[in-house]
C-alpha cells in the first residue's frame, strides 16, 4: 500500500463513521492484498525508497469499519525474504488471514512446507524492483511451491512487460498479476472510496456481490473456515 493510497484508504474509511458503518457490518469483506510494514522486523530499502510505519493495528483501524473481516498479508520489496513480521502478523491475526511471502530460489521444500503451516498461500515475484534474476527462476519456483504446498504465485510487474515471457509464464498452475494500474499517474483516476462497494453491490447484486467479496479469493487462497 503505497503512502497516497493510505491517504486515500483513510479518508475513505472516515466517511464511514456514522450511519454508513451499520452498512459494512453486514457485509464481510475479503482484502485480497495488503502491506505492514512494522519497524519491529528488517525493512530493507530498496531503490532509495524506505516505507512508511503502518503496523498491523494501524490497519486494522482502517479496515474494520470497511467491513473487512479477513485478508492476504503481502510481503513487499523491503521486506525481502524476511519472514518473521509475517509470522507474527498472522499468529495476531488469527484463521481467515493468510500470506503472500517473498523466497530466495533455493529455499528447501520442508521451508515452503513449514511457511505453509502458518497460514502462507502464496509465493510472491517482484520483477518491477528487481528482486528476481529471470522469468525460469520464477517459474521453477511457483511450480515447485505448487508442488509442495499447492500455493499459487503472484506477480509483481508492468504487465505489458511480460508479454514475451507469456509462453513460459502459461506453464504455471495458478497466476495471479498485482498492482494492476499500478502507476501514479492513475491514482488520481481510480482512487477507493467506499461507495465503489456500494455500487458493486449494487451492479452484480448480493449474491454474486459476496462472491467477488468473499467466495472467490477465499477459494483462491483455499480458506475453508468462516
Amino acid at each position: 500500500m503505497t503512502p497516497k493510497r493510505r491517504t486515500l484508504l483513510t479518508a475513505a474509511a472516515a466517511t464511514t463513521l456514522g450511519a454508513p458503518i451499520a452498512l459494512a457490518q453486514q457485509r464481510r469483506l475479503f482484502d485480497s492484498h495488503f502491506h505492514i510494514i512494522d519497524p519491529r522486523f528488517p525493512i530493507v530499502p530498496n531503490q532509495g525508497y524506505t516505507p512508511p510505519t503502518f503496523t498491523l493495528d494501524d490497519y486494522l483501524a482502517l479496515a474494520r469499519p470497511l467491513g473487512v473481516v479477513a485478508g492476504a498479508v503481502v510481503s513487499g520489496s523491503f521486506q525481502a525474504n524476511d519472514q518473521t513480521y509475517l509470522m507474527d502478523t498472522l499468529s495476531r491475526l488469527g484463521p481467515g488471514w493468510v500470506g503472500v511471502t517473498q523466497l530466495p530460489a533455493d529455499v528447501l521444500d520442508a521451508g515452503i512446507a513449514r511457511l505453509d503451516r502458518i497460514g502462507v498461500r502464496a509465493v510472491r515475484f517482484n520483477v518491477l524492483r528487481g528482486r528476481v534474476d529471470g522469468v525460469d527462476d520464477i517459474v521453477a519456483l511457483a511450480i515447485r511451491a505448487h508442488a509442495v504446498a499447492g500455493w499459487h504465485a503472484e506477480i509483481y510487474a508492468d504487465a505489458a512487460a511480460l508479454k514475451p515471457h507469456v509462453a513460459k509464464l502459461a506453464k504455471l498452475p495458478q497466476l495471479c498479476i498485482d498492482h494492476l494500474g499500478m502507476t501514479e499517474a492513475g491514482v488520481p483516476v481510480v482512487p477507493f472510496e467506499p461507495s465503489d462497494i456500494d455500487l458493486i453491490e449494487r451492479t452484480l447484486g448480493v449474491a454474486l456481490a459476496a462472491k467477488v467479496f468473499w467466495d472467490n479469493p477465499r477459494a483462491l487462497y483455499r480458506i475453508r473456515t468462516g
